[in-house]
């Protein structure tokens, strides 16, 4: 844990990080997964919801600090360097398993299992999701990173994205990989690799399939994902290079406009799918991304409007800490029950249920406000660590 001086931090990147903090926190977290606006739910197989967003934004927006952070390092693989590349590796992955693990635990002590059998899940925890996958997909840009020519350090970036992208589309061409069949060589690979019982069951289309496991965040769809991070990379080069706002601004929305185009066009014959983490989710939402940060230069550093960031910029100084947090409020919040007219209810329950739904009546409105109410509470921590300016390093 470290002091921070917020104005050594771009305020702009970090308002975008927030708003895709608290963006995850919200669709995380509804009042009743059966009760949820269209908006707030992922889209269930090919398509594109504001709700696929939040994630690959955060992806692209770690590439550009990523580039930011290690340009101090001159992007030389030393062994400090690879020392540090794999540290943070290890502690992010570490922490997504743990927070898998205590998910399970706490789960089958609420369900009234010893503790015994609670603790001891490894043999059903999932292995991957958000924090693995971001861990992953740093440590593989970050070294590629250091280890393309510094000469001509742009061009050879974006021939690696751009060969992972293809090679990627080429693996889905002709393995199958839209289907929704165990055919589907990413079901395959990680099914292999991983195991069913370490896998992700809760895609509701593949429930139809006697396995029905299928994790969005596995190993084979991590390769376009390392591509994102990337094009993040690049986008992060940019806005250093480039000393004038202006001149920022118009590069990020020509890149983002580019990277749309091209993936609408792909996308007749690569569906935009953000479950196996499509080459056009990566082109469209890496475009969306760079047409975002574009605006919010333009609007909090141009334009000056700055009043209205704080309660996103507080997201956005302690991001992985905010969300590993909510994470295990979430669990907390639907394992901890206490005494209510004379029954146990979750402390879940007690806000959306004996409070929410019985005030509104609205199950879609109170599953809503839930989700709202929740970003605020993990938004009350955070903003104490903003104001001592607090940064917790993950």
């Amino acid at each position: 844990m470290t002091q921070q001086n917020k104005n050594s931090r771009l305020l702009a990147l970090d308002v975008m990080r927030g708003i895709t903090i608290a963006g995850m926190l919200l669709v995380n977290n509804p009042g009743s997964w059966g009760a949820i606006y269209a908006p707030l739910g992922h889209a269930a197989w090919n398509g594109l919801t504001p709700t696929d967003l939040v994630f690959p934004f955060f992806m692209f927006i770690m590439g550009v600090a990523m580039y930011m952070s290690m340009r101090k390092f001159e992007f030389k693989l030393t062994g400090n360097v690879a020392y540090k590349i794999l540290r943070r590796t290890i502690v992010i992955f570490a922490i997504g398993l743990g927070l898998s693990w205590f998910g399970f635990f706490c789960r089958h002590l609420a369900a009234g299992d010893s503790f015994l059998t609670s603790i001891n899940n490894l043999e059903t925890m999932r292995i991957l999701g958000v924090m693995p996958r971001l861990a992953l997909c740093y440590c593989a840009a970050s070294i590629i990173a250091c280890l393309v020519p510094k000469s001509s350090f742009v061009k050879s970036m974006s021939l690696v994205a751009a060969g992972l992208i293809v090679a990627y589309s080429l693996i889905l061409i002709l393995g199958n990989g839209y289907a929704i069949s165990e055919d589907n060589i990413i079901y395959r690979v990680d099914n292999v690799l991983l195991g069913s019982n370490h896998m992700y069951k809760g895609l509701a289309v593949w429930k139809a399939l006697d396995n029905s496991a299928f994790d969005p965040e596995g190993l084979v769809s991590t390769i376009p994902a390392i591509a994102h991070v990337i094009i993040g990379v690049l986008c992060g080069h940019l806005i250093v290079t480039i000393k004038d706002n202006d001149q920022r601004v118009k590069n990020l929305f020509i890149i983002g406009a580019v990277l749309m185009i091209i993936g609408w066009f792909a996308s007749y014959g690569l569906p935009i799918n953000k479950n196996i983490w499509s080459p056009t989710f990566v082109l469209m939402t890496c475009g969306m991304g760079s047409t975002l940060l574009a605006l919010l230069i333009w609007i909090i550093d141009i334009k000056g409007y700055k009043k209205w960031t704080k309660f996103f910029e507080t997201f956005g100084i302690n991001p992985l800490f905010l969300y590993v947090l909510g994470g295990a409020l979430s669990i907390l919040f639907g394992c901890i029950k206490l005494p209510i007219g004379g029954e146990l209810i979750s402390i879940h329950n007690i806000i959306y249920k004996s409070f929410l739904l019985e005030m509104i009546g609205d199950k879609y409105l109170a599953s809503c406000l839930y989700a709202i109410i929740f970003v605020c509470i993990n938004w009350c921590v955070g903003y104490v660590l903003y104001k001592k300016k607090i940064y917790i390093k993950i």
